[in-house]
């Protein structure tokens, strides 16, 4: 177990001294990597190659994420028992924090080290039985990662404010800071009829530390349900978007379509392998940035479609110089960037 005296300044202290930066969307990335299959989405990278999962995290950290997640997304009993493997359960959870604990410390600034839970897809308003098994997954995950030294935990993906609120029970039970995100549907509200600012105010009054909003919408699609957030909670807000173009006609990603594609994506849709024309550049990325720190949005980062490039152009936004900006793009040779004009003539 680590030492617990050798930490990191704490998640409190780093939100006193300004923004904090958390970079998500492992899944994905490791799937485009030819780590992750899709479809069940189990992280079995963790034990199967967990040198290209610790090369995620190390990417990410020198881009500027002042925490490092632990990828246990959808590596809870359910859908390791989906998939026939419910006896790596313990093993991936734990190995994920060694993981993630060991990269870090290559770090002169170490980031915080984060546990993580998340949607379970098992939820169901009003069914006690459902609710129960949930909790009991929420409690191996988050205590796995208590005992293997998190310094914060992760509850994310919530699409539900039950389910947000009983995995933020659980963290609380562990004495650990709590950072709960919501994942807002095209319909506007929650699955259980709530609105992402009421759920945020409950979270707020449970006890989370940080409160707000990741995945399923884009940058675009974001800003609105953020201001509202702002507005309504005196805890930090997150704002963790996926890196896709989404729309007021398709607010989510799950349903972007792509009507230049020459080849159709599977079942017509281009979620989930279908995804790279609806990417954000950089530049928007930072732009979203800048937006939502004018909206008072203290916790960012990105989550689906996130890469180290996109991370940076947060960082960069919020006045950082991470170890990637070392290569940030040098514009003064322009002829690199097509100006010179013998080489796009012509006639």
């Amino acid at each position: 177990m680590p030492d617990p005296t050798d930490r990191p300044r704490d998640l409190r202290s780093r939100l006193a001294d300004g923004p904090v930066l958390c970079a998500e969307g492992y899944l994905l990335e490791l799937e485009r990597r030819g780590y992750l299959k899709a479809g069940a989405f189990v992280p079995e990278v963790v034990l199967e190659h967990p040198e290209a999962l610790a090369q995620v995290h190390r990417e990410y950290a020198r881009a500027g994420s002042d925490i490092l997640e632990a990828f246990t997304y959808y590596g809870h009993r359910e859908k390791l028992r989906e998939i026939g493997k419910e006896d790596l359960l313990e093993p991936l959870n734990r190995q994920a924090m060694r993981l993630v604990a060991d990269v870090a410390s290559e770090f002169d600034d170490r980031p915080l080290v984060a546990g993580n839970v998340a949607n379970t897809n098992q939820y169901r308003p009003d069914d006690a039985d459902a609710a129960a098994r949930v909790r009991a997954m929420f409690a191996e995950q988050a205590g796995w990662a208590a005992e293997e030294g998190a310094d914060v935990i992760i509850g994310e993906t919530f699409y539900f404010a039950g389910e947000a609120l009983l995995a933020l029970e659980v963290i609380k039970e562990l004495d650990l800071p709590a950072i709960v995100t919501l994942a807002l549907p095209a319909r506007g509200r929650l699955l259980d009829d709530v609105t992402v600012e009421d759920a945020c105010a409950r979270l707020e009054d449970a006890g989370a530390d940080v409160v707000g909003m990741n995945c399923f919408r884009g940058p675009d699609t974001m800003l609105e349900p953020l201001g509202r957030i702002v507005e309504r909670v005196t805890a930090p807000v997150a704002a963790l978007p996926v890196a896709y173009r989404t729309t007021p006609a398709h607010p989510t990603y799950l349903d972007l379509p792509d009507p230049d594609a020459r080849v159709a994506p599977p079942w017509d849709q281009t979620f989930p392998l279908a995804l790279e024309p609806n990417l954000t550049t950089r530049f928007e990325v930072a732009a979203f940035t800048e937006q939502a720190a004018e909206l008072g949005v203290r916790y960012f980062g990105l989550c689906c479609g996130c890469s180290p490039h996109l991370v940076r152009a947060m960082a960069e936004a919020l006045g950082r110089t991470p170890p990637a900006s070392r290569y940030t793009a040098d514009t003064s040779d322009r002829s690199a960037f097509a100006a010179d004009p013998r080489l796009v003539a012509r006639d």
